[in-house]
């Protein structure tokens, strides 16, 4: 038993033992964290249950398999444990795209603004290049920021960006049109109180 909304949501799906399951019962939100005004939707409990990890990775490869994806690119630190995960159960090639300073050799890089400020995202040179169709995985798609920035970097070095693929979306946030590519969440929070 597979609910599909909207053609990009997945919320309800079958586990390994043939029960129904719903991804969204395995996030748990904390108020004010990581400060006051924050909710904070926590992906642990996912994590904790190896069925329900499982059946996230089989919906993102049914997203990445009809993108054609050849490579999978992850955000540090939780885009690395859908992206890595998602890339092995593929057998494509996993990029890291890494905060300032924590990649070694050459590197290539994008600035990008902040709220208050601006960050860098790194990736290895040569990581990708002309022909390859990336796709790019994280935890979380809030305000969207990092996506495009990551989205941007690819580019940059010469490879098609086919979508991002997500667990969770914050659609209040507007991160779906900051990146304005292809998005597939398997969890979608239309506002805070949204349970």
């Amino acid at each position: 038993c597979r609910l599909t909304l909207t053609g990009t949501l997945f919320m309800i799906a079958q586990d390994m033992k043939g029960n129904s399951m719903d991804l969204k019962k395995h996030i748990e939100s904390f108020p004010d964290f990581p400060k006051p005004g924050i909710l904070f939707r926590d992906i642990s409990p996912l994590l904790d249950h190896p069925d329900a990890f499982a059946e996230a990775i089989s919906q993102m490869e049914a997203y990445a398999k009809s993108k054609g994806a050849t490579k999978i690119a992850g955000f540090d630190a939780r885009g690395f444990i859908f992206g890595s995960a998602l890339a092995l159960k593929m057998e494509l090639p996993f990029v890291m795209m890494r905060k300032k300073g924590k990649l070694p050799g050459e590197t290539v890089a994008i600035d990008y603004g902040l709220e208050y400020g601006v960050d860098r995202l790194e990736m290895r040179k040569g990581s990708v290049s002309a022909g390859d169709r990336v796709l790019l995985a994280d935890d979380l798609l809030a305000t969207g920021g990092t996506a495009k920035a990551g989205a941007q970097l690819i580019e940059g070095a010469g490879a098609r960006v086919v979508g991002l693929v997500v667990a969770i979306e914050l659609a209040d946030l507007g991160g779906r049109a900051v990146f304005d590519r292809d998005v597939h969440a398997l969890i979608r929070y239309e506002n805070e109180n949204d349970i």
